[in-house]
């Protein structure tokens, strides 16, 4: 094995474990895998439930009230999470699901109207909904590193990818041995235990004073806003919500190309979908190739690639075997997708309206999920099952190939911001900042270059802007007195964005200097929004008032 491949996978494995030695993304990771189980345990109990009182017509109606509203809720609930601190949200959520599952117990077990338990099923789906967009948008504030934010990405996949194994075979189970009502109230327990896992993680949202100001229904559209504005967001949700939608078609050809192309009998079913299932598990392998990778859009890519390709040699190769190996790498494919897709949007969106964006996301998942389900029928109908297979799995490659610069485009940032990210840590005031935000940061900075005697500030001006020294020297001056040189390294600026106070002294470049810009907005969501940014930046503020005009340090 050549040595930077081993290299590679050390790293990995490093990133891999760290990830449970974080306190914080061990709880979080511990609480999904016990609410990735209830929540299946929780659908198939619904199910069986619906099925018992009306019907395959009824199982239809709940599954369409668990997901229809959240085309429309997912944007608008993750505003929680871009206004108070996720944590708590995560928690309130997980209080939330125990308490409409317990409810949905006692409506079974007092013999309650269906239509009910069947509200609390769709109350279950609109909780969801805001609970993804809001862990997704956790993670980058709880990892040390990038490395550790794609493995814990990781982590969070294969778990869901065993909690789907997992939860409906004990739902089965417990069915099988007491009744709904039962297993509806063991599935709020779990939710309940899940939600005081949370209870020790601290974190708090850097846009949360930012949010909190602005209108609900301004907020509430400020995810939409982003994705419209930025050209990388469209490609990256845009081909997410493809995958999806060929995700959607394949959950409908699976059954029919079980029951006619394989005759397998309705067994088949689920052999057709554990082995996607197993290819989801065995994807987690190959997906520790992704940890520590920089160009997670190409990677992206190629998951669309793995993931359609089989899918349209299925339509090609009708053979139950063929058709086991092939969806299996489907499933490989899709965790691909799903682990590069979401560490790169948790990388390029600004922490402020993650939640917001990863709500949009979620919507474009659910809508999709939904409409390729529509659209299967109508394809088999016209090309059937065989030409339905090979036109569903074409649709991710010629989407690949066609976005595949554009990728690259996203892969490519310019060298400014590695310079910028690399100066901005060595910064005390940015050091305890979640590297997603830090990369922000560096992203959003502005080079500014001054010519010697140039003034940069003026004592008295109003602060608008954050300034770090990137090379040369600069003078200061508070009251026409000289002050401490400012050289590479240094930052200067804090003190009147911090207090919003009028500018405490003039910095003038003494020889030609180059800097770095941030505007106050985003300086201020940054800092202020981490505790221990925000001490950090006080703290240096207060020394520097100190060193400048002693008798207001302490104001």
């Amino acid at each position: 094995m050549p040595t930077s491949v081993r290299e590679r996978l050390a790293e990995s494995r490093r990133a891999f474990a760290a990830v449970f030695t974080n306190p914080g993304l061990r709880r979080v990771e511990l609480s999904w895998a016990g609410t990735v189980c209830a929540y299946w345990i929780f659908i198939v109990t619904l199910s069986l439930y619906a099925y018992a009182r009306g019907g395959a017509g009824a199982v239809g109606l709940v599954w369409l009230l668990r997901t229809l509203p959240s085309v429309v809720a997912a944007p608008v609930g993750a505003v929680l999470g871009d206004r108070y601190p996720r944590e708590r949200v995560l928690l309130g959520i997980n209080l939330a699901r125990s308490a409409t599952i317990g409810a949905a117990a006692a409506a079974a077990f007092s013999g309650a109207p269906a239509g009910i338990v069947y509200a609390l099923g769709a109350l279950m789906g609109l909780l969801q909904s805001t609970f993804r967009p809001t862990q997704a948008a956790l993670l980058p504030q709880l990892a040390r590193t990038p490395e550790e934010l794609t493995a814990a990405n990781l982590v969070l996949t294969t778990v869901e990818g065993v909690g789907i194994f997992v939860g409906p075979a004990i739902g089965g189970l417990l069915l099988a041995a007491t009744g709904t009502d039962v297993v509806f109230a063991g599935t709020a327990g779990v939710f309940l235990a899940a939600a005081f896992l949370l209870l020790g993680i601290r974190g708090a949202p850097t846009g949360a004073g930012t949010t909190a100001r602005a209108g609900f229904l301004r907020a509430a559209l400020a995810g939409y806003g982003t994705v419209i504005r930025d050209a990388r967001l469209r490609l990256v949700i845009g081909l997410y919500g493809a995958q999806t939608l060929v995700a959607g078609a394949l959950n409908v050809l699976l059954v029919v190309a079980a029951l006619q192309l394989l005759d397998l009998g309705k067994a088949g079913i689920g052999y057709l979908n554990s082995a996607v299932g197993v290819g989801g598990l065995l994807g987690g392998f190959a997906a520790l190739a992704l940890v520590g990778r920089t160009r997670l859009a190409s990677d992206f890519g190629l998951g669309l690639v793995v993931l359609g390709v089989p899918i349209a040699l299925m339509g090609v190769f009708p053979h139950t075997a063929v058709a086991l190996v092939l969806l299996a790498v489907v499933g490989v494919g899709t965790t691909i997708v799903d682990v590069a897709g979401v560490t790169l949007l948790q990388r390029e969106v600004r922490d402020e309206v993650l939640t917001r964006v990863m709500g949009v996301v979620q919507s474009v998942f659910v809508g999709t999920l939904g409409l390729g389900a529509v659209l299967a029928p109508a394809l088999i109908s016209w090309l059937g099952v065989r030409g339905a297979l090979i036109a569903t799995g074409a649709v991710l490659p010629a989407l690949a190939v066609v976005a595949w610069r554009p990728l690259r485009r996203v892969d490519a940032p310019p060298t400014a911001p590695a310079r910028n990210l690399a100066l901005l840590s060595s910064i005390p005031i940015f050091r305890p900042l979640p590297p997603a935000m830090l990369e922000q940061l560096a992203a959003a900075a502005v080079p500014v270059h001054v010519r010697p005697g140039e003034p940069v500030v003026r004592q008295g001006e109003r602060g608008d802007r954050f300034y770090v020294v990137a090379s040369g020297e600069l003078d200061v001056e508070v009251d026409g007195r000289g002050g401490e040189p400012l050289r590479a390294g240094d930052a200067f600026g804090e003190i009147a964005l911090l207090r919003d106070a009028p500018r405490t002294a003039t910095v003038r470049a003494r020889t030609e200097a180059g800097l770095l810009a941030l505007d106050r907005d985003e300086f201020l969501a940054a800092v202020t929004g981490n505790a221990e940014s925000s001490a950090a930046a006080r703290a240096v503020a207060a020394a520097r008032l100190s060193a400048l005009r002693p008798s207001i340090a302490s104001v």
